[in-house]
């Protein structure tokens, strides 16, 4: 019952695949010097509209044939990667379970207590779990934390690797791996972002998740309907484009030069209002009452001069999320085109972090 790689153990030679609503990213690193880490090759390969909805893959075939052309790109050499399911179709439980127990026991009272918390038979998920430590406040229990999802949803990514020629030896979280991904951002800060509080803002092409971050947990979450696909609407509508061809134009910097004021703009405008709500959501339902940085990620993060809308209208410093600013780079990677990415690539880097997994 308990076959869900979730929380497998680290593989010798891992590349993260992230299969997002509008494109699939892939990333591999490799230890660096001191600890460090070097990012050895990535590649981003949009996805056709709807390929991929509300998480859930709509087109096997269209996803694999996507994941094949970032692979010629990538290079050769990749069998093993790591994938992630979105949070919402995975249920997460942190549980206390008493100390000193064998692995068949801990996995008869998980699969017992994954009966209390999981709306489907056992026999419909994949369920894992992973000790976290010991448990805070209870002396001789452990935390545990149980990760389950519907078998069906993990049947389709792990058949998308297939049909592009790889193995799927990892099924990990998207806000897992974000976080993990976020470690590294937060290193960038101020004492580490030690005892401060991270908004994590990121803007997918149809929805932004706000999550914030206390010491490398996770406080509060919220999702807003809102992403970049709205900006490739107006830019079709304004254009006279399909749907295609302006978020084409979008990415490769071809629109008129009425573009950044007529369009761009506004839309900058109206995510940084999305910020300052969701921050005013954080304050009205925690004891909070203050954020100390905003990270942008997704990849609408990087609009040029979005950082600066964003903390105008919250008041709140900004910076946009680069996993990868202390990492050494390789041959085969363009620094300015990394850059340019990065924000979109937060869970493709927490997945290939799941490489270095002790």
């Amino acid at each position: 019952m308990i076959d869900l790689p979730f929380f497998s153990p680290s593989a010798r030679q891992l590349v993260g695949l992230d299969i997002s609503s509008s494109s699939v990213k892939l990333v591999e690193l490799s230890a660096g010097e001191k600890d460090a880490y070097k990012v050895e090759r990535y590649a981003v390969e949009t996805l056709p509209r709807d390929a991929v909805v509300d998480g859930n893959i709509a087109n096997l075939d269209a996803v694999s044939e996507s994941v094949r052309r970032a692979l010629r790109r990538f290079g050769s050499g990749v069998r093993n990667v790591a994938l992630a399911l979105p949070s919402s179709s995975v249920i997460t439980k942190k549980i206390i379970l008493p100390e000193g127990l064998r692995e068949t026991e801990m996995e008869f009272a998980v699969e017992a207590e994954a009966n209390q918390y999981i709306p489907f038979a056992l026999e419909e998920v994949n369920l894992d779990f992973q000790r976290i430590g010991p448990a805070p406040g209870s002396p001789g229990d452990v935390e545990v934390l149980i990760a389950a999802s519907r078998k069906d949803k993990v049947e389709d990514r792990v058949a998308v690797a297939q049909a592009a020629g790889l193995k799927a030896v990892i099924v990990d979280v998207e806000s897992l791996a974000t976080e993990s991904a976020l470690e590294l951002v937060c290193r960038q800060l101020p004492r580490g972002g030690a005892d401060q509080v991270i908004a994590l803002v990121d803007i997918g092409a149809s929805v932004m998740n706000v999550t914030m971050f206390r010491n490398g947990h996770s406080i509060y979450s919220r999702e807003q309907a809102f992403g970049g696909s709205q900006l490739t609407q107006d830019i079709a509508r304004q254009y006279g484009m399909s749907f295609e061809e302006a978020e084409s134009a979008k990415r490769a910097g071809s629109l008129p030069d009425s573009y950044p004021r007529d369009l761009m703009r506004p839309f900058m405008d109206s995510l940084a209002l999305e910020v300052s709500r969701a921050l005013q959501f954080f304050f009205t339902s925690t004891p909070f009452n203050q954020v100390d940085h905003v990270v942008l990620a997704g990849g609408c993060a990087v609009l040029p001069g979005l950082g600066d809308v964003v903390a105008a209208r919250t008041q709140v410093d900004t910076l946009i999320a680069n996993p990868f600013a202390s990492m050494t780079l390789s041959g085969k990677v363009r620094p300015k085109a990394l850059l340019a990415d990065a924000p979109a690539l937060m869970v493709a880097c927490g997945l290939a972090l799941r490489r270095f997994d002790a």
